[in-house]
């Protein structure tokens, strides 16, 4: 292809060949209607046979050149702009019959077409595809230039062996992997597109059984790798529980439990615990951890950003202190001595728990003994990224936590080397949240609402618009709004975004809880984890912009007290279904299950956890809503060919291995003892 046309493919698709034929079409364009000029109804796609008449040359580059043509019933132009050369004459000789293709336009009583898609000799054998597939485009690239690739991709497919069960074939009637891709990327006609068609059906059946194959390997390989029993009376934890001025809940009662029974057993930990935002999972996480320091080892919590991990070690350091354990912070901040200092800490073992960012286990961090580690934000982690947190520790156990609840699918294709517990209810007295969907022409009266809650010395969040997933013009739009309500509000505004350094967030963040900052305008750096309990109203601008999931999550940051809060949605008219349809689930309801699975069903896998996040496996061939059937067949299929054949080397063990390689698999493969 070449370096630029690579690039652009590569951005539209991925890296390898492979990704081409995965690139399948979103629509056709039927060419098989073939009127008389006179019939060519105006704004559809027509294939006309001509004769050409005349060349009528623009008086200036900046006017288009016409060629008329005519066949027994009328004239068609066809319009061309910026021509250079003599191409066309010789492409449209006169007096020569020329089939040509493209959308109708009836403009000043002619009917034309400009820059038409296929002009060839109706004699010639290479007539025009009388339907031809549509595909996703970028900049920079044409229809016909990822047609031709995904041709010249195609025509390099080999045939390969079969890794699906003969039986399941037969049953579901669907065509050999080869003959599958042929097929979806030639469709006859709109229904082909269905994701219900036989071989797009395969297609998705042979991504999904690869992830779950890849997740069974490595849930297999953690099974394998020795671990420790970590058996204890538990008084460290009981005197933390007594003294938290509330009680734990049922379910974080029943998380603990589980989370006991798996640090008990020999085998390896590997958790995630769900909970809804404000539903407790740091205090379970603190009492996991005071189990591991009661049994002479360390625990350590890693939080994907510094202010999350700043307020994880102001909860954790006051419920540990109450059972005697020293907790440290460490994050690209602490330089210098202070830095010397904590790791000397926790080298000794005299820092019972380490929180921090990921500087937590780089290669200069060296625990005395680790035997418990707590992930925070879980999906911004990969497989990877666990792997090699376990490496810091003998037999370590490990426990992932999300804040954003994770629909059942979503469960079974990133999380299946996992084993889950879920916190349900919201602590006791916290009310619910009132939930308002405004349209941004009434900004002026949120404004004055605003200045009545500040009034009443009320904390506000004000968020500003996602801006396509340009971090630069979120800003713009952050430092407008901020300008703006500075100006009627003055000093008590502040401003928070993902370019500020750590020290600045910090500073006006403390100043939001317990300064002199009121109104607080921020970009979504607020969405994960910072907790201001005096914090009851939120206003979101371009709420039609977010995902569900993280409309949720930015509510969630509101109502954490027992004082009543508000949510104002706002919106740009005309709002689209989908738009429509996800503010009215938010209104409905503070389910953040229900909202996860609502939220697949509306925007699909890919954006489900906010904006891509790395670790999640991206999938472009299956649709997890209208697969969910396939993703459960799959898993099982998975699990049955690992258990006859954990090597992987019967032929279909090696056909298996194949498809592992075909969607880059390649780390599963790793964990196959036989290399």
């Amino acid at each position: 292809m070449g370096p630029r046309f690579g690039k652009l493919f590569e951005k539209l698709c991925g890296a390898h060949v492979a990704d081409l034929l995965w690139h399948l079409p979103t629509g056709i364009i039927d060419r098989r209607f073939a009127p008389k000029v006179a019939e060519a109804p105006d704004g559809v796609i027509a294939t006309i046979t001509v004769e050409i008449d005349a060349h009528l040359r623009p008086a200036s580059m900046r006017q288009p050149y016409k060629i008329r043509c005519r066949d027994e019933t009328g004239f068609l132009h066809l319009v061309f702009f910026h021509v250079k050369g003599d191409y066309l004459e010789k492409l449209l000789p006169v007096g020569t019959r020329r089939m040509v293709s493209g959308r109708v336009e009836h403009f000043n009583n002619q009917v034309q077409i400009t820059h038409p898609d296929h002009i060839v000799d109706p004699d010639a054998e290479d007539k025009p595809p009388p339907i031809e597939p549509v595909y996703g485009l970028t900049g920079g690239l044409t229809l016909r230039s990822v047609q031709k690739a995904v041709r010249a991709a195609l025509a390099r497919a080999p045939a390969l062996p079969e890794w699906i069960e003969p039986t399941v074939l037969a049953q579901r009637r669907w065509p050999a992997w080869k003959d599958a891709l042929l097929t979806a990327h030639k469709p006859d006609s709109t229904s082909d597109l269905e994701l219900d068609q036989p071989a797009r059906q395969r297609l998705a059946y042979d991504e999904l059984l690869s992830n779950q194959l890849a997740i069974a390997l490595v849930r297999a390989h953690t099974r394998r790798l020795s671990g420790r029993s970590i058996k204890v009376a538990g008084d460290l934890r009981r005197r933390a529980t007594a003294a938290l001025p509330f009680q734990l809940t049922p379910s974080q009662i029943a998380a603990l439990a589980e989370i006991g029974g798996d640090m008990a057993s020999p085998q390896r930990m590997l958790r995630l615990l769900q909970g809804d935002v404000g539903s407790g999972k740091t205090v379970v996480a603190v009492m996991a951890m005071l189990d591991a320091i009661e049994a002479g080892a360390q625990a350590a919590l890693m939080a994907p950003t510094e202010i999350l991990a700043r307020q994880h070690f102001s909860t954790i350091e006051k419920i540990a202190a109450n059972a005697g354990v020293k907790t440290a912070i460490l994050t690209g901040r602490e330089k210098g001595k202070t830095h010397d200092a904590i790791l000397a800490s926790v080298a000794s073992g005299e820092t019972g728990i380490l929180v921090g960012t990921h500087a937590i286990f780089q290669a200069d961090v060296v625990y005395q003994d680790l035997a418990l580690a707590v992930v925070d934000e879980q999906h911004r982690f990969g497989v990877e990224q666990r792997m090699a947190l376990s490496e810091k520790g003998r037999g370590m156990d490990m426990l992932v936590m999300t804040a954003t609840p994770i629909p059942r699918t979503l469960m079974m294709t990133s999380y299946g080397d996992l084993d889950s517990s879920r916190l349900t209810e919201k602590p006791a007295g916290r009310k619910p949240i009132k939930t308002l969907t405004l349209p941004s022409s009434r900004l002026e009266e949120v404004v004055e609402a605003v200045s009545r809650a500040l009034d009443q010395k009320a904390k506000i969040y004000w968020v500003c618009p996602l801006v396509e997933e340009s971090e630069l013009i979120d800003l713009a739009a952050a430092a407008e709004r901020h300008e703006q309500l500075k100006g009627l509000f003055g000093e008590r505004v502040g401003l928070i975004h993902g370019r500020m350094k750590g020290a600045e967030k910090d500073r006006v963040m403390e100043g939001f809880a317990r300064g002199g900052i009121d109104l607080l305008i921020a970009t979504t750096v607020i969405e994960v984890g910072v907790d201001v309990p005096e914090a009851t109203i939120m206003v979101i601008e371009h709420a039609e912009r977010f995902g569900l999931a993280q409309l949720h999550q930015l509510r969630g940051r509101i109502g954490r007290s027992d004082r009543p809060s508000t949510c104002l949605l706002l919106y740009a008219a005309p709002l689209g279904e989908t738009a429509k349809a996800r503010l009215s689930i938010l209104r409905e309801t503070e389910d953040g299950f229900r909202i996860a699975e609502e939220d697949l069903k509306l925007r699909g896998a890919g954006e489900v956890l906010g904006t891509r996040q790395s670790g999640m496996p991206e999938l472009k061939l299956a649709d997890l809503a209208a697969h969910q059937e396939l993703l459960a067949m799959a898993r099982d299929d998975a699990r049955l060919a690992l258990t006859r054949d954990p090597e992987l080397s019967s032929p279909r063990g090696q056909a298996l291995r194949t498809l592992l390689y075909l969607f880059e698999r390649d780390v599963a493969v790793r964990y196959l003892r036989s290399g």
